[in-house]
């Protein structure tokens, strides 16, 4: 049994351009300033959000020029510049119901917000943490400087420039090539919230290398026919998640082996189903299963699966 991503995940979502090109043009950056937006992000990850979207202020309330802590994320449909900035969230003066915002972190903004919003948030915080952990070479521990619109680092004495560091991580939807899957329960989760498992890549392992293992060391079973499903960014605090789907046998026992398990489960089609038509574990659902929600590229591997005939 094969199947595609039935939707592209919401993390993974183009809506706004790069403009890599801008991050060395130092003078078209600076003309750009005056007219640019801004996205605040809090020390606790969290944006201004209304009406499906997230809110942008104007740049130029800090300055006439970009301070060195901000970061470029790309330029909107009309042109304009976007920067982002670690601070204090506030209202700009131009939204038109200010009752209407709210203050929400990514993991919580789920379907509400458009493809621009979930790339500016998920591309902000994945700069900003990683600035946030990287301020000084991990050479010889000098104080480094932001460069390339926030997108490097440089250690002022040596010139040596570090990026943004990404870790790659594997998530796998096993099933038994019929109508049944595992999902499973990890010890620090509550009661009833299952998920895929996961785990991050070691050094000289390839993907399907990883899927193997962790499943191996988390529920003890031995999977194969190994196939890419896609990928989705996921700045918690710089991963990216790639998804896979492979066949496991029912029969084989489980073995929680490295204890972040707590429990295992095959599930029908027809459980799975039910558990999405209920929705997700934040909706409070009093379903048996609660499945993660629409932020996670899970959710969309488990959907998909559901789906078919």
């Amino acid at each position: 049994m094969d199947f595609q991503l039935r939707n592209i995940p919401l993390l993974s979502r183009v809506g706004a351009d790069r403009a890599d090109q801008l991050r060395t043009d130092v003078e078209a950056a600076a003309a750009g300033w005056a007219q640019a937006a801004l996205l605040r992000v809090d020390n606790r990850n969290q944006v201004l959000a209304a009406d499906g979207r997230v809110i942008l202020g104007p740049a130029a309330a800090l300055g006439d020029k970009p301070p060195p802590e901000a970061v470029f994320l790309g330029r909107l449909e009309d042109g304009r510049h976007v920067w982002a900035v670690r601070g204090a969230l506030v209202t700009p003066d131009d939204v038109a119901e200010p009752d209407s915002v709210e203050v929400l972190d990514l993991r919580r903004l789920g379907r509400i917000i458009d493809d621009t919003s979930s790339q500016l948030v998920s591309v902000a915080l994945a700069l900003l943490n990683w600035h946030d952990s990287a301020r000084f070479s991990p050479v010889d521990g000098t104080p480094t400087k932001p460069a390339r619109a926030g997108w490097s680092r440089v250690n002022p004495l040596t010139g040596h420039e570090e990026f943004p560091r990404v870790d790659p991580a594997v998530i796998c939807l096993v099933h038994d090539g019929g109508d049944r899957v595992v999902l499973a329960r990890q010890a620090a989760w509550p009661q009833r919230m299952f998920s895929l498992l996961a785990g991050f890549v070691e050094a000289g392992e390839s993907f399907e290398g990883c899927v193997a293992r962790e499943i191996r060391e988390e529920i003890g079973l031995t999977v194969r026919g190994v196939r890419y499903l896609g990928s989705q960014p996921w700045p918690f605090p710089r991963s990216l998640m790639v998804g896979f789907h492979a066949v496991g046998d029912p029969d084989e026992p489980f073995a929680f082996n490295d204890g972040e398990i707590a429990e295992a489960a095959w599930f029908t089609r027809d459980e799975v189903r039910a558990a999405l038509d209920a929705g997700d574990w934040t909706t409070g659902s009093d379903s048996k299963l609660l499945l993660p929600g629409s932020i996670s590229i899970a959710r969309v591997i488990i959907e998909s699966w559901a789906a078919l005939d």
